[in-house]
């Protein structure tokens, strides 16, 4: 391996293990934070209108649809203050969110669920544009499964904690809530100072000696972009009415669902079904399980990432989308209907296994890699000179659905949930293949790497 090759490596580890910090933190907030709002409303002396048992939906929904609108403007920021300093920015707002919940209070509660989905617009959209600059078509498939693995190694660390911080607990007393969050709010911290350790993308141009920079047309080292944050959005949205994205927002859409429904609602409902013995310490044990499906996809696919290039996207997908659909028939008969919405003593359609429960965590987490990984992939190799827009749009569509999922999460039992789930990953995993067979062609790969430049 090259030196500057080597050098690009180390940065892309790095970022993993930013991020990794950082979402130990607030997935496993995201995955805790219904449950624990649901015991802060009980413990409440006073009624209030703004107080709702369903508010950790509800911030959820707001994070997602603001994280939505915010990603038509998230390539301009980082195209004026860098993909370094953006995600450093975006991650600071994400420790103060999760240091908010150390006093609950339903108005500061969605005010930093709005101010936190525009930085993840922002970090995202850095994320993946860095990503790319760090990365060439041969390595894009090696560098998305060692970022995604290392990523998710959060729900490993974040629900492990949790898991014995709930344990034999049927309520989140507020010294509890407190410890917890403290210590989460910590773990974020690392992660926003290592953002300050990754080398700027100038800096590794100037080493290499190649034009990764230009191609994209930012200027990372004065942190301006050659077209202007103006260019910039009217560039995402010709991209974002190209067949090819179209089709890809299908995709995009269904891990927005399956997104919502792994990291707020499966936690819940498990948490919610009292006929399982510790289902509030179940929560942590499930997030884990989840952590390693996605840990071991992403590494999985991450080391075959060469061959998944040369052979094509579609097979690791459809593995993805057979693992979901059985999973979703195992939660169908496993967990009670009611679940995502109230504490529920009704039972399933079999007995209620632990077990099962565990295991469909893990199933989750295995396919939403296998979905995510070729995603990232896939837009990092045809959209390489756009990169920016293209990850803005990924993270637009799917973040629609998100906070969608979040809205209906609270109103629907689960068995409604899983059919939405069902009907769109079927239509999402056929838009990918059409997209995918066309980019293995010549002539169609051309064509869509020719679209973005229209």
């Amino acid at each position: 391996m090259e030196r500057a090759e080597l050098f690009k490596l180390c940065n892309v580890v790095i970022l993993g293990l930013a991020f990794m910090s950082l979402f130990t933190a607030f997935q496993t907030c995201g995955m805790i934070e219904q449950t624990v709002i649901e015991s802060w409303a009980e413990n409440q002396t006073h009624y209030e209108p703004s107080m709702s048992k369903h508010m950790g939906y509800n911030s959820l929904a707001i994070i997602y649809s603001f994280f939505a609108l915010s990603n038509w403007i998230a390539p301009s920021v980082v195209s004026v203050i860098g993909a370094r300093f953006s995600m450093f920015s975006g991650g600071v707002v994400y420790s103060v969110f999760i240091f908010s919940f150390l006093y609950i209070n339903p108005y500061l509660l969605y005010s930093l669920s709005a101010l936190l989905g525009v930085a993840a617009a922002v970090l995202w959209t850095a994320q993946g544009n860095y990503l790319t600059l760090m990365s060439s078509k041969d390595t894009i498939g090696r560098n998305s499964g060692l970022f995604w693995a290392l990523l998710q190694c959060s729900l490993i660390f974040g629900n492990l904690f949790v898991d014995i911080a709930f344990q034999d607990k049927d309520r989140i007393e507020p010294e509890t809530r407190n410890l917890v969050f403290s210590v989460l709010g910590v773990v974020s911290v690392v992660g926003v100072l290592l953002f300050l350790a990754l080398i700027p993308v100038r800096v590794m141009v100037r080493f290499s000696g190649d034009s990764d920079a230009d191609a994209v047309g930012i200027n990372t080292e004065q942190g301006e972009s050659n077209s202007g944050p103006v260019a910039a959005i009217v560039s995402s949205f010709r991209l974002f009415v190209q067949p090819d994205m179209l089709l890809l927002s299908v995709c995009f859409f269904y891990t927005g669902l399956e997104l919502t429904f792994f990291s707020g609602v499966y936690g819940t409902s498990v948490g919610n079904s009292e006929i399982i013995h510790n289902s509030k310490g179940l929560i942590g044990v499930c997030g884990m399980f989840i952590g390693a499906g996605e840990i071991l996809g992403g590494g999985l696919f991450g080391l075959l990432g060469n061959r998944t290039n040369t052979y094509g996207r579609d097979p690791i997908v459809l593995l993805g989308y057979l693992v979901h659909m059985a999973c979703f028939f195992l939660i169908f008969l496993n967990i009670p209907g009611p679940s995502p919405i109230d504490s529920t003593s009704v039972k399933a359609i079999i007995t209620t296994s632990e077990y099962l429960a565990v295991a469909n965590a893990f199933m989750l987490g295995f396919g939403d890699a296998c979905f995510n990984t070729q995603i990232y992939s896939l837009l990092g190799d045809v959209y390489s000179d756009n990169s920016a827009p293209a990850f803005a749009i990924f993270k637009f569509v799917q973040s629609v659905a998100a906070a969608l999922g979040f809205v209906y999460s609270s109103m629907l039992n689960i068995y409604w949930q899983l059919g939405i789930l069902m009907v769109f990953g079927t239509i999402g995993s056929l838009s990918f293949f059409k997209v995918q067979w066309k980019c293995q062609k010549p002539k169609g790969y051309q064509t869509i790497n020719e679209s973005t430049n229209e």
